[in-house]
């Protein structure tokens, strides 16, 4: 039995269960399964290149086009739009697991001090009125309520109505909650409706109580995880918090994991939790492709940017927000993946107009030089994306 796992083989298996070892089923059949795979995938609205959500399958699913993710979200009724960490899409299997979720997302949200001043002056009534609105006329998006009512009713303050008004405050309640669900998409806005007329039925009638629930989410994020510590298992779905995670680990969950340690990229030894089955996966684990992925900053691989230091010494954040002489790179850049390590950043952004993808910055990690085979792998995977956009030409790498 493995009792230590080395740097190089836990970030192999890290990978592996991320879906970057080998390429998933290509088509657009194949979106649901990808997603099931990864538990789940962050939906982000910058685009400077690409949405996160789409950059993420199109990093693992050969041929992937964005009009994929719509036809299962909206036609097949495979996944669904709610809350992880942040909105993600999710495999329509998984909505009556989300249920304990919905049932104390309401008195958190309620809690805070920014969704009570968003909300108005009487929450249950905006709430109801949003919901007989889309129960009466159907599907609806915050802007056409704004067009709607154009002031508030009365007995709900004007402060903020619109904005983050009342009703779009109570539509994104209603669908955090679970009472609504986003039906389509129109640009990036979300259009909502009625559960009941979104989530088949099957699956909105799967009512697993607290403690069946508990164990399904464990189970689930090791098995993507591979191995992990209580906290690290707590923040995959941010379902349930570490004491919870805790008490499965010696209760319900002692038949579904193991001691181990992990190697970290620094050589220092860190105790984790691994799955039980960790020497039969290690078995048969394929050796990493030997080419450069540029990965979404929201990518599963490094949204974990603490687990990605340990794991792969890198060090990632995102400077959307830094202002431009204080980032260390770029405004929004992709991490490059080559074999099993991270070896520095891309910026690339879309020009339409021209038809060119730009390369703003190139910046690799230390220790890692642009020798004329990673330069090629690097000029193999930004044509790829060229591709992928429709553009016509890529911009020169930029010297490092």
């Amino acid at each position: 039995m493995t009792d230590r796992l080395p740097n190089t083989v836990a970030r192999q298996l890290f990978m592996h269960l991320h879906q970057l070892g080998v390429a998933a089923a290509p088509g657009r059949s194949g979106v649901p399964d990808l997603v099931h795979r990864l538990g789940f995938v962050q939906i982000d609205s910058i685009r400077t290149f690409e949405r996160a959500h789409h950059h993420i399958i199109a990093t693992r699913l050969p041929r992937y086009r964005p009009s994929w993710t719509g036809h299962h979200l909206e036609r097949e009724r495979s996944l669904f739009e709610n809350w992880t960490h942040d909105a993600s899409l999710i495999p329509v299997e998984f909505f009556g697991w989300w249920k304990p979720r919905f049932r104390r997302t309401g008195p958190a949200l309620m809690r805070t001090a920014w969704w009570r001043q968003r909300v108005g002056e009487n929450p249950e009534r905006t709430c109801a009125m949003v919901l007989e609105r889309v129960a009466a006329a159907g599907p609806v998006m915050a802007r056409e309520l704004k067009a709607e009512n154009p002031e508030p009713p009365r007995g709900i303050g004007k402060a903020h109505w619109w904005g983050w008004h009342p009703a779009r405050a109570a539509l994104v309640f209603l669908w955090r909650t679970g009472q609504l669900a986003v039906t389509a998409r129109s640009g990036f806005q979300k259009v909502y409706d009625l559960t009941e007329r979104v989530i088949p039925q099957p699956y909105r009638d799967h009512e697993p109580d607290e403690a069946v629930s508990v164990d399904w989410h464990c189970r689930g994020a090791l098995d993507r995880l591979g191995f992990a510590d209580h906290a690290e298992i707590a923040r995959f779905w941010e379902a349930f918090g570490r004491d919870e995670v805790a008490h499965w680990c010696a209760g319900a969950g002692r038949d579904a994991i193991r001691p181990i340690e992990i190697e970290n990229d620094d050589g220092t030894v860190r105790p984790c939790l691994a799955r039980a089955d960790l020497d039969d996966l290690l078995a048969t684990l394929p050796d990493p492709p030997p080419r450069v992925r540029f990965l979404s900053p929201f990518d599963p691989l490094v949204r974990d940017r603490g687990r990605a230091l340990r794991l792969f010494g890198f060090d990632f954040r995102i400077e959307i927000y830094v202002p431009r002489a204080r980032r260390r790179f770029g405004y929004y850049v992709y991490p490059m993946l080559e074999r099993n390590r991270l070896i520095g950043r891309i910026e690339m952004r879309r020009n339409q107009e021209t038809g060119t993808l730009e390369v703003p910055g190139l910046w690799l990690e230390p220790g890692v030089r642009l020798d004329r085979q990673r330069r090629q792998r690097i000029e193999r995977e930004l044509d790829r994306w060229r591709r992928y956009a429709g553009l016509e030409r890529a911009d020169r790498l930029p010297v490092p």
